[in-house]
């Protein structure tokens, strides 16, 4: 039977996580995250601190009431004592701000006159200062939707902060993180709870995704995206379950989560407000209380940042599917092609200039599937003058351009004689499979057969 999620008073809705730059937020070092070469190990335990309220967030002061030890490692170019909270944080990274002014601008939210950073309270040790630094880029707007196939989701917020900490592994009471990952900016983009199915929920995560891909400074690769989900059904509470990492899992895990809920309803047990991890056998399970409001304050290290002049400067990109669908009018290229192009960053532009003698499905197929190779360029060269075919391609691409030339006609004709000669009671077809053996993509089979008929004839 059919979930009626109407009834059940789902509301769904989702925080977007995703990296941008090559440098961090409030330092120079790097964002590349290859962890190597161990430069500092250090030790703190962390306690939570009181927000701009003078209150303790419930969150933190359950994270400390924990009493782990927390112990970082700072990998080489990956760390400096702006992470290790030894030093005030330089001034913010000016191309992630602009960043996220940019995606502010094309979600049309609302871009304040004044950005202030923030502090927020962490106090589970993937902040080693105790806190994050987030600053509040726009707000939502009546214009500030997406489109998906069950109507508008709004969009709330967006915020550039610093990326957390990387759990390397958990030994008793003692947690080790790494320094690689905190400080990387971080787009966050929050939704209202307009999502209305599990389904949904993902749809509307890669259609975020997708825009968020269409800028050049978004970082790609495992990790460099994540999802949260809120959820709450009547009778119940708001929960945030973190951890996505693919979104093909979301629908199964939220599926699991509105089951968990209704049977705890059902047994008359009270659904409290909370943070759930999503493992990955579908379930959730719990990481702490739900944070309040309570937990953020200025902070004191940072200016305010104008934003009149800086917004005067908003430059916003092509979307993905924009760039797909100008492809596939332009080269009569298929969807699939034209966004493995558009995915892959390639040029197709410039390369369909540089090589008209390839037709366009060729050339974009052939970019594709070899865009990493070294010596893609030389065989391509070498097909558009003709010097190669295209089925031995790939020896071109491997370096062996001998065994990709095309055969001289003149020594073809000539052992296509000789063989008849020799074998005169040999078809054509038997003739052809002995010279393919030997001619396979040096020549074409048309061009081949038209040799041996007209050679046979006149032997014969």
């Amino acid at each position: 039977m059919e979930t009626n999620y109407k009834e059940l008073g789902l509301k769904i809705g989702l925080e977007i996580h995703q990296q941008i730059c090559n440098k961090k937020l409030f330092c120079k070092c790097s964002t590349q995250f290859k962890e190597k070469d161990l430069g500092i190990e250090f030790t703190r335990k962390l306690r939570a601190s009181a927000g701009e309220l003078g209150y303790i967030d419930v969150a933190a002061e359950f994270e400390q009431s924990r009493d782990r030890e927390f112990v970082y490692h700072g990998y080489k170019d990956e760390y400096c004592l702006v992470d290790c909270d030894e030093s005030p944080p330089y001034k913010i990274n000016q191309d992630a701000l602009m960043t996220a002014l940019s995606v502010a601008k094309l979600f049309k939210l609302n871009i304040p006159d004044e950005i202030i950073v923030m502090r927020k309270v962490i106090a589970d040790g993937s902040a080693c200062s105790s806190f994050q630094r987030t600053a509040l880029i726009g707000t939502e707007t009546k214009d500030s939707f997406i489109e998906t196939s069950l109507g508008k989701v709004r969009i709330t917020s967006l915020c550039l902060e610093e990326d957390a900490c990387k759990i390397e592994k958990i030994e008793g009471n003692k947690v080790y993180y790494s320094l690689s990952r905190q400080s990387i900016p971080l787009l966050e983009i929050r939704t209202e709870p307009d999502i209305k199915t599990p389904e949904h929920a993902k749809e509307t995560a890669e259609k975020i995704g997708m825009i968020l891909r269409s800028f050049d400074n978004v970082l790609r690769g495992i990790g460099t995206i994540r999802q949260d989900v809120n959820l709450s059904i009547k009778n119940g509470a708001r929960i945030e379950i973190k951890g996505f990492q693919e979104l093909r899992v979301m629908p199964k895990i939220i599926e699991n989560e509105i089951h968990r809920q209704l049977k705890l309803l059902k047994e008359s047990k009270k659904i409290n407000p909370e943070v759930r991890r999503a493992n990955d056998d579908g379930t959730t399970t719990f990481l702490r209380p739900l944070p309040g409001a309570s937990r953020m304050y200025p902070d004191t290290d940072l200016i305010s940042i104008k934003t009149k002049d800086l917004i005067k400067n908003i430059k916003i990109p092509k979307l993905i599917h924009e760039k797909v669908d100008e492809l596939k009018k332009k080269y009569n290229l298929s969807n699939e092609l034209a966004n493995e192009l558009i995915k892959k960053k390639i040029d197709f532009n410039n390369y369909s200039n540089r090589y008209k003698n390839i037709s366009k499905s060729l050339l974009a197929d052939l970019l594709v599937k070899y865009n990493k190779e070294n010596n893609l360029e030389k065989a391509l060269d070498l097909l558009n003058s003709e010097k190669i075919t295209k089925e031995i391609f790939d020896n071109a691409i491997k370096g062996n351009v001998d065994l990709g030339r095309k055969a001289n006609l003149n020594e073809i004709e000539n052992e296509v004689k000789k063989i008849i000669m020799e074998n005169k009671n040999l078809t054509a077809n038997a003739i052809m499979g002995i010279l393919m053996k030997k001619y396979k993509g040096k020549i074409q089979g048309s061009k081949l057969i038209e040799i041996i008929n007209k050679n046979k004839k006149f032997i014969l």
